[in-house]
């Protein structure tokens, strides 16, 4: 028997304004799914006609191709907040469809730390995991507990413990040996009431003596990412001509403590980094070291406001592609080339990506 037709189906939907870039053409057909059981329905139904599955959230992590999606894209849109108290801890649930900086700014008002130095991510909660979302020293992964999903294969609801998610640096199972398998219905999370702000990064704690706090509270925490990010143009912002971009379009690379001693002796001896000046570089998991893609995209000649066609770079950020005006997916992957490909021939190091593709390649 044929699945019933999702109710409120679309077809030829643009994709481009659903998206923090701004790019993309239309869905074949789109439906916005707001409880679990309209999502498996809408994903029953498009794999009883044959169709491919796109799932969106606040489009702030995805390049869609100029073609458009030629299957389903399901809109999750799945809301709802709940707390509970833990064993001295506070859990916190959310739909995957909860915009996620309303939820960090409802924590720190709460006196709930764990994930202040998130604050001004744009997008919605279902992401968080699926790419460990991080920033300035702190991963979301440290205060996952669980995650509901839907599996495709079998149809069935289940949670998944945070030891089952795979949790890597910007990564999980879910970009890994299991996309495409599960849909991310809602995160629960554990938080600290009363627990002290995380202060690791080296930009977060200079904003913080400029501002003369020495013992900063989370709401000063949370101030401070807020301000950092909105200088490097990583806030949505209608004013900014840097608004529309997906932040960070590529991973800082992590090497062998051995390779990135290579690439520093090396450009010294060239004369690239003058006496008194370090490479920027942190230890990373299992001896590696963590190396700044911002730095390295500049070292490799490329400039804070250069542009190919109508795509940028960021004006006040090297790590952020920016949608100049009208730009196509295509302008937008043909300059994440050229950036992918001049820092590979300048140090040997190949960048990855941050965002997910949709009908193309880098």
């Amino acid at each position: 028997m044929p699945v019933t037709r999702p109710s409120g189906l679309a077809e030829s939907v643009p994709l481009a304004g659903l998206s923090t870039l701004g790019v993309g053409g239309p869905a074949r057909y789109y439906a916005r799914a707001a409880s679990a059981e309209s999502v498996a329905a809408a994903a029953s139904w498009a794999l009883d006609e044959g169709l491919p599955l796109l799932f969106l959230g606040g489009g702030s992590n995805l390049v869609v191709s100029d073609d458009g999606f030629p299957g389903l894209v399901v809109h999750l849109l799945i809301r709802g907040v709940q707390a509970v108290p833990a064993g001295g801890a506070v859990e916190l649930t959310a739909g995957a469809g909860e915009p996620w900086d309303p939820l960090v700014e409802r924590a720190v008002s709460e006196g709930w730390a764990g994930f202040e130095c998130l604050s001004g991510i744009p997008g919605l909660v279902g992401a968080t995991p699926m790419q460990n979302v991080g920033a300035y020293g702190q991963d979301v992964s440290e205060t996952i507990t669980r995650v509901r999903v839907l599996d495709l294969r079998t149809g069935e609801m289940d949670e998944l413990e945070r030891e089952e998610c795979g949790f890597g640096y910007r990564d999980s199972r879910f970009k890994r040996e299991d996309r495409g398998r599960y849909v991310i219905l809602g995160v629960t999370y554990r938080l600290r009431p009363g627990g002290p702000p995380s202060i690791r990064y080296a930009d977060l704690e200079r904003h913080l003596a400029e501002q003369g706090i020495g013992t900063p509270t989370l709401a000063d925490t949370r101030c401070a990412v807020i301000d950092v990010r909105r200088r490097k143009s990583m806030v949505i912002d209608a004013d900014d001509p840097n608004r529309r971009s997906v932040g960070s379009f590529f991973m800082n690379p992590v090497v062998p403590a051995r390779e990135a001693q290579r690439i520093e002796a090396a450009l010294r001896s060239d004369g690239a980094l003058p006496a008194g000046e370090k490479m920027p570089a942190f230890p990373a998991a299992d001896g590696g070291t963590k190396l700044s893609a911002a730095w390295l995209i500049e070292r490799a000649g490329l400039r804070r406001g250069y542009r190919r066609g109508r795509a940028g770079i960021s004006t006040n950020h090297t790590l952020a592609i920016v949608n100049c005006g009208d730009a196509t997916a295509q302008e937008v992957v043909a300059l994440a080339r050229e950036i992918r490909d001049r820092v590979r021939d300048r140090f040997g190091i190949t960048l990855m990506p941050e965002p997910v593709f949709v009908g193309l390649e880098l």
